[in-house]
């Protein structure tokens, strides 16, 4: 009971901070904030060093003994000497919130031993908050999600150069949606049954997944690695290979057409 009590106290804290780094975010958003490019490709706003500046300061406060990686703060090895830890991406989708798209959100995890126990998507610009704990419900503005039934129309979402790897029998067979260049929003997608399933590219880190796993996975889903094995966390490396993400009942043909892909 202890130890449940305080995934949920570790819930309502993360939910309170990711709303208030909503709001600082909201505040730059569409309004021409600063902007540079990491490694000359990825993007990175003054917004996000904000929001992070702000999540590090209140969480690590709040939970002095919890470990830390954020996408914004350089990695600190002894965060995998720590049973629990914050994952954060202080704005998920900073491509589309540079070009004053509502596809974005604040994302954060807290992990134990590998494993996402707690998890927050605050998408202010949509006034959407999707949350889970630890063998609980996935909500999203306090009502609870579930993945689709999967009808016929079989709508996925994922990048162009997933896209065009697909065996040719798969991709004849859904319907692709606009690409979702948030990786956690798509996945919440997933879990509130917009989507019904999506390929992640090699390439995505603990930060862009931690949160939107447990929540795909309390309602009803599964984020898995081609082998078909749950996605681990706080490893040494933080980096994933090609993802799948969906129902129950699409996974093993997923896993399939993962396994046919050379990326």
């Amino acid at each position: 009971m202890q130890e449940n009590d305080d995934v949920l106290a570790d819930l309502a804290l993360i939910r309170e901070a990711a709303q208030e780094g909503g709001r600082i975010a909201m505040g730059y958003f569409r309004n021409h904030p600063d902007v540079w490019y990491k490694g000359g490709r990825s993007p990175v706003t003054e917004a996000d060093i904000a929001v992070d500046r702000f999540l590090s300061k209140t969480l690590s406060a709040a939970r002095p003994d919890y470990g830390w990686l954020s996408e914004e703060t350089e990695d600190n090895k002894s965060r995998r000497h720590h049973d629990r830890i914050f994952v954060v991406d202080p704005i998920d989708g900073t491509r589309a919130y540079v070009n004053g798209e509502d596809v974005w959100c604040v994302s954060i995890a807290v992990v134990e031993s590998g494993v996402p126990v707690a998890g927050v998507l605050a998408c202010p610009a949509r006034d959407e908050l999707f949350e889970a704990a630890r063998g609980g419900e996935a909500t999203k503005n306090g009502r609870p999600i579930a993945v689709s039934s999967v009808g016929a129309d079989r709508v996925m979402s994922m990048p162009q150069t997933v896209y065009r790897n697909l065996p040719e029998g798969f991709a004849d067979s859904i319907q692709r949606a606009p690409h979702i260049p948030s990786l956690a929003y798509r996945i919440a997608m997933v879990a509130d049954g917009r989507l019904d399933a999506t390929l992640v590219k090699p390439g995505s880190h603990d930060w862009d997944l931690a949160a939107a796993d447990l929540i795909l996975g309390n309602a009803g889903g599964a984020l898995l690695n081609r082998k078909g094995e749950p996605v681990r966390y706080n490893k040494k490396s933080v980096s994933h290979g090609l993802l799948i993400a969906g129902p129950e009942r699409m996974l093993p043909e997923l896993k399939n057409v993962a396994g046919a892909i050379d990326l």
